[in-house]
């Protein structure tokens, strides 16, 4: 598929690493001819060095004939100028980085309507609130959810943790409860495991059930932390704004330590709320951090310009014995040194920008209709999590799932039927207008069918037999 991408700064980049990987057909366009020397250098793809809100650069990028349109430069005026002019110049689908609080008031979705944008992305709010969720969730490192039914959460395990050393059989025995173990990364292999398998330290996994389960599973594993109260955040960045108003709504108290005095003024007239202190500091400065009671928060985040400061503060709140640290990491090669450091829950803005990316450029490759619901990238982006929805025309409607031969590294982690999460047994059969969710490591899946190794399974039902009545559900409310 044509995809124009405006803007190859981090966002940009990585946005266009994951199209690339999808196999798509990019165009980059940047002001900056480093950069677009860079993208040149690192994939095979067309770049024009330019404007991107100019209809010259536009046109010399084909971005009339584009099928999606993305403007991620660092100035939301441009990106929105672009996405304009690309719609008007007969692109098919706009995307525009719109960063600015200002913009998401009110109006917003009446700007985004009348200069004809698709879709609007904002990584500081996406960042803002999967830090939330993990701070809610401080047990997790990274937490996806289905339409409010599902949750998958990931969690890496510690020596001590009750989940290793036991085959995954044996653990659903010992831990009575509707949950599933769908993909395991350990070291750097990631795969669907089989319930002869064995967990052991250190191993990061992904398990699906319903967030009460979670919840009361974890609890009886002894691996349950408390939620934070007081939560420590360095740097008043635009992440930092959304992720205080996030806190503060659940009652959270929060310290927010800037070096930059006329930032800490910002961000303490905008947010203005009673509930937030800032501080005027050095957020590196160990003494500052323990004078300002680093020592009794629940959770530290590091929300600084730099990464290797924010890996180093979240490493020093670690160790002077902080239960849960965020630390936001731009660059993924210092992602995964922060991660072998210890860090667990290292956020990525880039890799949540571009999974949203990627789940709508196959919702519009596929644009008859595509059952792609919700696509998530997990275990370091080793492994996804992708939500269908069931069509009347997908042929295994009615087929007891032991009677289907999925592809190798797939798994069928839950179904959403209605107001109800279910972790399917072999009798489970899928149903029209389910949701199911798919975990799959080294396939590209655009439709519900593609999870089937058709040369195993037996043929689908003929079209007009209506499926019979669903079989045993293991159900969870």
């Amino acid at each position: 598929m044509n995809i124009v991408v405006i803007g190859a700064g981090k966002i940009g980049s990585a946005i266009i690493s994951s199209l690339v990987e999808e196999g798509h057909d990019v165009t980059a366009v940047d002001t900056s001819p480093r950069a677009i020397e860079e993208i040149t250098d690192s994939y095979d793809i067309m770049c024009v060095c330019g404007n991107g809100a100019d209809v010259d650069a536009l046109r010399e990028a084909s971005a009339g004939s584009a099928k999606l349109f993305v403007a991620c430069t660092e100035s939301d005026d441009t990106n929105m100028l672009a996405c304009f002019l690309a719609r008007r110049m007969g692109a098919a689908h706009t995307i525009a980085r719109i960063r600015n609080p200002e913009y998401n008031d009110d109006s917003f979705g009446f700007t985004c309507q009348q200069l004809d944008i698709s879709e609007a992305i904002n990584p500081d709010r996406r960042a803002a609130t999967e830090i939330f969720r993990i701070l809610k969730f401080p047990s997790a490192v990274n937490i996806e959810t289905f339409s409010g039914r599902f949750e998958l959460i990931e969690l890496v395990l510690r020596d001590d943790s009750p989940l290793t050393g036991i085959p995954l059989s044996e653990l659903r025995k010992k831990y009575p409860a509707d949950f599933l173990i769908c993909a395991v990364q350990s070291g750097s292999q990631t795969f669907i495991p089989s319930g002869s398998d064995e967990l052991m330290p250190g191993d990061r996994i992904a398990m699906t059930a319903s967030p009460y389960v979670v919840q009361k599973l974890l609890g009886k594993m002894g691996i349950l932390r408390k939620s934070a109260k007081d939560v420590m955040i360095i740097g008043a960045s635009r992440t930092a704004f959304y992720l205080s108003k996030q806190l503060t709504s659940a009652g959270i108290r929060v310290k927010v330590i800037d070096s930059d005095r006329e930032a800490c003024e910002r961000f303490s007239t905008e947010l203005n709320d009673p509930a937030v202190t800032v501080i005027n500091g050095d957020g590196a400065s160990q003494s500052l951090l323990l004078e300002e009671g680093l020592s009794d928060m629940d959770a530290l985040v590091s929300l600084t310009g730099s990464d290797e400061e924010n890996i180093l503060i979240s490493l020093f709140a670690a160790g002077a014995g902080v239960p849960k640290t965020a630390t936001k990491v731009n660059r993924p090669e210092l992602a995964q040194m922060a991660e072998k450091l210890g860090l667990e829950s290292v956020i990525i803005p880039g890799k949540i920008v571009s999974s949203q990316l990627s789940r709508y450029a196959r919702a519009v490759q596929n644009s008859e209709g595509s059952n792609v619901e919700a696509l998530y990238r997990v275990l370091d982006g080793s492994a996804e999590a992708i939500e269908f929805r069931v069509k009347p025309d997908f042929p295994y409607i009615g087929i007891p799932l032991r009677d289907m031969s999925l592809q190798k590294n797939i798994l069928i982690g839950g179904i959403i039927r209605g107001r109800r999460a279910l972790i399917p047994t072999g009798t489970e059969t899928i149903m029209e207008d389910d949701r199911v969710v798919v975990i799959s490591s080294g396939h590209r899946l655009l439709e519900l069918s593609d999870i089937v190794d058709t040369d195993n399974t037996n043929p689908p039902r003929p079209t007009g037999v209506a499926p019979e009545k669903s079989g045993n559900l293991r159900e969870t409310v």
